[in-house]
This record gives structure tokens, sequence and C-alpha cells, in this order.
């Protein structure tokens, strides 16, 4: 079958739409149109993806985007079976379209949730906002397929959909954890821990144990990282695909999850906590309910009070000065990822049901 994949918010390197989503049609023998905002973010297709260029939806600017989105569906509608986005904005993209294929909408995250988290909503229409997100989500579960992200979101909705969890390839092999680095991966903002990494760097300096920051930062927080990498605190590498970005996780003493206790990350799993296990390296985690539940389940980590970079230093140093704790935690945690939480064993679940929607037989 011919999928057309869209996203307009989302980096075209995002990990779940490219590397695992994309990545399992193509292994299934299928063709995927990919439209991402390649330009915006300075990247370019992959060679097995039909790429097109979109433009980004960025704060409040974000018709143009859905425009260009809505004109580029309405122009392949009659040549793919099946339509894939991955943005609330795109609802408005597809819906009313007619003559279309089958669509489905790939829900992420707690849409109305996130709204509390964007700095360019002003408090007063956050409200409002919210509302009509929840009757934008309504109307596209009554003309669309749907697929979740986490078990927790189920709860939106009146009637049951497929769950795509978000785990990670598990590689067959991997190092035992050192004694020197810490890392972190993933989105870098405030209430993702980015100020209390900044501190754990500046208190572990001394011990000559470096934190390393991989992902892009919203322009809220990339003042306070340049000056910290000015300063020679701490190491951060921007914004890295993910298949090189999971090579950095090799060998680290711990990988750090510092989410702040915000509505949308209580009932979702953190992915990056799948993957510090996948990667045989301890997790050190804030008591987010989701995150809590992995790292007692399978002992492979600590976790820490809220907004405290002193308990952060003080397990990262416990691990550093104790092997064998260290080595427990990450292997623990790699033997529960490799048969838990391993992708292709979702990827099967996942092509199938693209099929069937699109009535397309092996």
């Amino acid at each position: 079958m011919h999928v057309l994949v869209m996203t307009v918010v989302h980096h075209p390197e995002d990990a779940r739409i490219l590397h695992r989503q994309i990545r399992a049609l193509v292994d299934a023998g299928h063709e995927v149109t990919y439209a991402a905002p390649y330009s915006a973010r300075g990247v370019v297709p992959r060679s097995w993806v039909n790429g097109v260029d979109l433009p980004r939806a960025a704060e409040r600017r974000r018709f143009a985007a859905v425009r260009a989105a809505r004109k580029l569906f309405k122009s392949m509608r009659g040549k793919i079976d099946l339509a894939l986005i991955h943005d609330p904005e795109l609802l408005l993209a597809v819906v009313g379209v007619r003559k279309r294929p089958p669509v489905v909408w790939d829900v992420h995250e707690d849409t109305p949730a996130t709204l509390s988290l964007k700095p360019w909503l002003p408090a007063f229409l956050r409200p409002p906002t919210r509302f009509l997100a929840r009757l934008l989500e309504g109307a596209a579960e009554r003309r669309l397929r749907l697929l979740l992200a986490e078990t927790a979101y189920a709860g939106r909705f009146k009637q049951a959909h497929l769950v795509v969890p978000n785990e990670t390839w598990v590689p067959d092999t991997v190092s035992p954890p050192g004694d020197d680095r810490v890392v972190y991966l993933g989105w870098l903002s405030e209430a993702r821990g980015v100020r209390e990494a900044v501190e754990v760097a500046r208190i572990l300096q001394p011990y000559r144990v470096v934190v390393e920051l991989i992902g892009y930062a919203d322009p809220q927080t990339r003042p306070l990282l340049n000056q910290a990498v000015a300063e020679g605190v701490l190491e951060w590498r921007d914004f890295m695909p993910n298949d090189e970005a999971l090579k950095r996780l090799d060998g680290a003493l711990a990988g750090l999850s510092l989410l702040h206790d915000e509505p949308n990350y209580r009932h979702s799993m953190p992915t990056k906590i799948v993957e510090y296990m996948a990667h045989g390296i301890p997790v050190i985690t804030t008591p987010s309910p989701r995150a809590v539940e992995l790292i007692e389940r399978y002992r492979s980590g600590f976790v820490v009070p809220w907004q405290d970079p002193q308990a952060v230093a003080r397990t990262v140093l416990f691990l550093r000065d104790n092997p064998q704790e260290r080595h427990g935690h990450g292997s623990r945690g790699y033997a529960a990822a490799r048969a838990n939480h391993h992708w292709p064993n979702s990827a099967r679940r996942f092509v199938t049901q693209l099929e069937e929607w699109a009535g397309v037989r092996r």
C-alpha cells in the first residue's frame, strides 16, 4: 500500500514517526510519502521515503502549515491508500475533504493538558482552547481512525482504539554502564527539568562526572544552556537523529528523567526511561506515576524528589562509587526492555492494523 504520513509540528527525524512507524511500514514492503518540515528543521528526507517539504507550525504561526498540508492531501488523495497524521492541527487539513482515503490520527499526547505548558498561549486563552481541543478530539473520533500512544489516553474517547506504545529498538547486546558520564535524551524545556539538569552538572563538576544533554531545546531554555556550555558546566549536543542519539547512551553511568509534576506527564509512558533501560544504564527519575511504576517493577533505577538537584547528584555519586549497584540496575533494565518493550513486537500490530483499514492484503 501507499501511505501518506504528515506532520507540521514534529521534527522530521522524530523517533516514533520515522524510526518506528515509517520504518516498520517500509520494512513490510509498503511505500511511504513523508511530508514534514524538512527545510525549517534543516534536514533532508531519508532515502527510503518519498519526502515532501511542508512549513513548520510553531507557536502562533500554524495556519500556513495547515493550509499547505490540506493542499497536499487533496492533491494526493487519489494516489494513496491511507493517510497517517501526527498533529491535532492536521485534523483541520483532512476533515471535510471529499472522496478521501482512510485517515488515521496517531494520538501522541494529551492535547488539552499540554496547552498549560505552551508559553506562547496567553493564560486567559487556555481554558477555551482546551475546550475546543476536546471538541476537536470528539469530531476526530467520529470521522477518522485513531491510534493511541498510551493506554491512559483511552479515557478521553468513547470507543476503544488500538494502543501502539512508545517502545524502542532494544539492541542485541549493550555495553556495561561506565562511571564518568550522565546523559539526558529528549526535548529540553523548563517543565522537563532543564534547570535541574544544569544544577546537577554544576554539583558534579568537582567529582569529574560529566552531564551530557542530547535534544532540541525550546526558545525559553536555549540561553540557559548556551551559558552553561560556555562556562564548561555541561555538554549539550542539541538535536541528533534518534538512531545516532541512542548510541550516545551506551556506556553512560545513568540516564536522567527530571520531569516536573505536570498534568500531561502524569499518565504518559516516559519513553526516555525505556530507552535508557534498553541501553543497559540505570535510570534516575522524578516520581511521575508511570516512571515510578517502571522503576519499581523492574528495579532498574532510582526515584528522586521533584526539582531536587542535590538528590539527583547524590544518587549519581552513589552509583559511581558502587559498580555492583550500577551494573545490577542496568542489566535488569536491559532484560526487561528486551522482553517487554522491544518495538518490533508492536510494529507488527501497527502495520497489520493499517493494512486492514486500507483494505490491503499482503
